[in-house]
């Protein structure tokens, strides 16, 4: 099967702040194996974060028709844009009670709701999207940058990273935000390293 392409998440499976949750670290795999085989024409992208798993795969479209003088070489790659809207409206309805059920599965499974999306020709399209109240309504790679936050310890919830984040300025904060995972990954490390029952 194709499916299963491990996507990146920010933030961590499990950690300080994500005890109470179940361990998604093994969505992709569960995905990759209950995931139809003729849904997507490449491997789907799993995100994930304590809220939410958003599940996006491209669409196979249909061949653009050459025009008739010209040579097959220089047939234009490009499918219309009402071939592309009506690719994407049978898929959302002809999957849906199937996304619907795999969907309930995940949840029980891992806690978290399960988000939808397409991507057609580079073009990204969302059915379905959790937008979680924290001051504001905040999407899912808002959300990541705050739980980055939280599981650190610089913030000590949602509503703190939000404040922290607004005052933080300068083009370098998603480099700094990478290291702070980086060492955040190393310290997980360690501690999985060294002595148990300490």
């Amino acid at each position: 099967m194709r499916h299963g392409h491990r996507g990146h998440g920010f933030g961590r499976t499990g950690g300080w702040q994500q005890a109470d949750l179940p361990d998604a670290s093994d969505a992709p795999d569960w995905f990759a194996g209950r995931l139809p085989a003729d849904w997507f024409s490449g491997p789907a992208t799993l995100e994930i974060d304590r809220d939410e798993i958003v599940v996006v795969g491209e669409l196979p479209l249909p061949a653009a028709e050459p025009a008739a003088d010209a040579p097959a070489e220089d047939a234009p790659a490009d499918v219309p844009q009402a071939t592309r809207e009506g690719v994407i409206a049978r898929f959302r309805e002809t999957t849906r009670p199937a996304r619907m059920q795999i969907a309930q599965e995940a949840q029980a499974r891992y806690g978290r709701n399960v988000a939808w999306g397409v991507t057609v020709n580079g073009e990204r399209i969302m059915f379905t999207h959790l937008a979680v109240p924290v001051m504001t309504r905040l999407r899912q790679p808002e959300r990541k940058v705050l739980d980055t936050l939280v599981d650190s310890g610089v913030a000590r919830s949602r509503s703190d990273a939000l404040a922290w984040t607004v005052k933080l300025a300068g083009k370098h904060a998603e480099e700094w935000l990478e290291e702070l995972r980086s060492a955040m990954r190393k310290v997980d490390d360690l501690r999985a390293e060294g002595p148990q029952g300490l």
